[in-house]
């Protein structure tokens, strides 16, 4: 390929040959570690040198056209081999048998799981950003279906790491005993871990500087976040009392919004509550870095439906904002003093029902913790989701503690 276009990680070497008795390629790492754009790389060359079919995963994929795609065919021009495929729908197809499908594993409302039939023929099976996929029955029903025999099998898992609960820690980790971080061959999986010190002079240097700054300021969240570690699931979690289920669309709903700051997203959950049953459904709408105030406006309409949105009240500009955005519908909560610990109190009596399309969401209540318990103070980290959807608890259970405000 075009070297002079193209610098690919020596890492990540495996993935683009075929390595006697490996079914498996597992590609972790964290944030700027180069996993996305080698990935598919790879995957161009696999599909066009072995006349190959692919279907390229996500969990859910719904703008496929708009997002992986175009990345698919910039790769394919890279390598010099845009003028032997096109695209049709949400296909890449060459001569052949060369062709690469693009699907959700679930549908676009993450409710359901996607029909995917006829993969006899298909050679490779990639599932992206995997640690989304909490289902491992999901992905061995894929998985076990791809068994062609004039041609190698390549099943790639490519993600960045979330807890050790994770279905993909016990099965590739814990009962192997293969050591998180890597970059070995243990009997049919390869594994290929990267971060972003792999291409460290590549990056921008105000990137750096956020990074370096977030290495001094919460290690375990650079450990995260950048070097890939997985996460504990803490002892002494704050909220216990949840688990992973369908999100209840018959219910009254509105949304809970926090406002991050890099490398924190702006995070909104839709928030539903049943009173009777004592249960908080809850699901992620998005969970996004760095976007301006334009995209995040446009996000929060696509999203809310003017559905009423408790937003972060510490940031009372971008609010603001966000209203002239057309986004009349973001109300800022109210706060005082012990507010977020009678929330905590406030949800702890309810359970939680976590929408599986929304790991993010589990990951943050398996760690996060009390930093004084004897207070009641939490710790600050891993409660973005968390934090959001307090807002819309509190705001809509304890309408009336307005007359507790004051200013902090």
């Amino acid at each position: 390929y075009q070297k002079q276009k193209m610098e690919i990680n020596r890492k990540f070497k495996n993935i683009f040959n075929h390595v006697a008795g490996v079914r498996y390629y597992l590609l972790t790492g964290g944030r700027f570690s180069s996993k996305s754009f080698t990935l598919s790389a790879a995957v161009c060359l696999r599909v066009n040198n072995d006349n190959a079919a692919a279907l390229y995963t996500r969990y859910t994929l719904t703008s496929a056209k708009d997002s992986i795609i175009p990345e698919f065919n910039e790769k394919l021009e890279l390598l010099g081999l845009s003028d032997y495929y096109k695209t049709t729908g949400d296909r890449v197809i060459g001569a052949g048998k060369r062709k690469v499908v693009f699907k959700g594993l679930k549908t676009s409302s993450g409710s359901q799981t996607a029909k995917l039939k006829g993969l006899k023929d298909f050679s490779i099976f990639v599932l992206d950003e995997a640690e989304e996929e909490n289902d491992e029955e999901a992905f061995d029903k894929i998985n076990y279906s791809i068994r062609t025999s004039d041609r190698t099998n390549m099943i790639i898992l490519a993600l960045n790491p979330s807890v050790k609960t994770h279905w993909i820690y016990k099965r590739f980790f814990e009962d192997t005993g293969v050591e998180p971080g890597s970059n070995k061959i243990v009997d049919n999986v390869s594994y290929i871990h990267t971060t972003y010190l792999d291409v460290y002079d590549r990056i921008p240097n105000d990137y750096k500087k956020e990074i370096e700054a977030l290495k001094e300021r919460n290690p375990e969240k650079y450990n995260h976040l950048f070097l890939g570690h997985w996460l504990d699931k803490k002892g002494g979690v704050i909220f216990q009392n949840w688990i992973y289920s369908t999100f209840d669309n018959s219910l009254p709903f509105g949304f809970g919004l926090d406002f991050g700051y890099f490398p924190d997203p702006d995070t909104l959950i839709q928030v539903a509550i049943d009173k009777k049953l004592r249960k908080i459904y809850v699901k992620a709408a998005f969970v996004v870095n760095s976007k301006g105030v334009e995209d995040l406006a446009f996000l929060v309409r696509l999203h809310s439906i003017r559905k009423i949105v408790y937003a972060d009240s510490s940031n009372p500009r971008l609010i603001s904002d966000l209203n002239i955005r057309d986004c009349a519908n973001v109300v800022p909560v109210k706060k005082w003093a012990g507010s977020v610990n009678e929330g905590i109190k406030l949800i702890q009596d309810f359970q939680i029902i976590v929408d599986p399309g929304s790991p993010q969401i589990g990951s943050e209540l398996n760690n996060y913790v009390w930093s004084d318990k004897k207070n009641g103070v939490p710790i600050d980290a891993y409660n973005h989701t968390i934090d959001a959807i307090r807002y819309y608890v509190q705001s809509t259970l304890k309408p009336f503690a307005a007359t507790k405000m004051r200013a902090l």
